[in-house]
């Protein structure tokens, strides 16, 4: 027989605060900032997301492919209550050779996770908003190596950086969509992170899948140029002089 302790005041008041805490986390109402598309690229990202189509929003980096996507996911799980959760994938290429990274691979899998934390919360414009939704479940992010086996009903679902992604890994994260649930892909076929792999099966699957893709119905293919980059001059003109120089190479 288990003899439980008793806990003391001190841890007492200790659990009672840390209930408190998460259930004012989780009664807290806050809404996204307005996010309007910039370029002619975006509206169409957002009139095909809206009217119903899974997405492969694919080009240069910069130009807002990542964040359109939370931004309209988040706003048919917070505020339209369409879906219950938006599921972030991303490749953690480097988790192929991970050995020279520092700590456990869940303080290693939360430095892929970063970005989409940084998205989160200036879209809501407080600092603590994507802990806030992943307290909820209404956000949750996850590796493209733990897909196999789950099914994701309900729930949009963005895979990022999907060029550093085999075609087996693409294959399998679109096989685990369920029902009542939609999906979109970002990436860049010119930003390739396989190509260092000394695994010679990692190649990128991206080319092959988005032609499957432009086969389906269902799926808009969103095409991202130079003239679409956002983020800011400099990242503009830098690409702009790579693709001259790699043209010459």
């Amino acid at each position: 027989m288990t003899v439980q302790r008793r806990l003391s005041r001190k841890e007492k008041r200790r659990v009672e605060r840390d209930f408190d805490y998460v259930t004012n986390i989780l009664s807290q109402k806050f809404s996204m900032k307005s996010v309007k598309p910039i370029t002619k690229t975006q509206e169409n990202l957002f009139e095909s997301y809206r009217q119903g189509y899974n997405i492969a929003a694919i080009g240069t980096a910069g130009t807002g492919k990542t964040m359109c996507a939370l931004y309209l996911a988040l706003t048919d799980v917070i505020q339209l209550e369409q879906y219950e959760r938006v599921i972030v994938i991303r490749s953690a290429v480097q988790t192929r050779d991970q050995g020279f990274m520092p700590g456990s691979l869940k303080e290693k899998i939360a430095y892929y996770e970063a970005p989409y934390i940084d998205i989160v919360n200036d879209l809501f414009e407080r600092k603590d908003a994507y802990q806030i939704l992943k307290q909820r479940g209404s956000i949750e992010f996850m590796s493209s190596s733990f897909v196999r086996g789950l099914t994701f009903d309900n729930a949009v679902i963005i895979v990022d950086e999907c060029q550093s992604m085999t075609y087996h890994e693409l294959d399998s994260i679109i096989t685990r969509v369920g029902e009542s649930s939609k999906i979109i892909f970002c990436g860049d076929m010119k930003q390739d992170d396989l190509k260092g792999s000394k695994n010679r099966n990692d190649i990128s699957g991206l080319r092959d899948f988005v032609k499957v893709l432009e086969k389906i119905r269902s799926f808009n293919v969103v095409e991202f140029g130079i003239q679409d980059i956002v983020r800011s001059g400099l990242v503009k003109e830098y690409i702009i002089a790579k693709e001259q120089e790699l043209e010459l190479v």
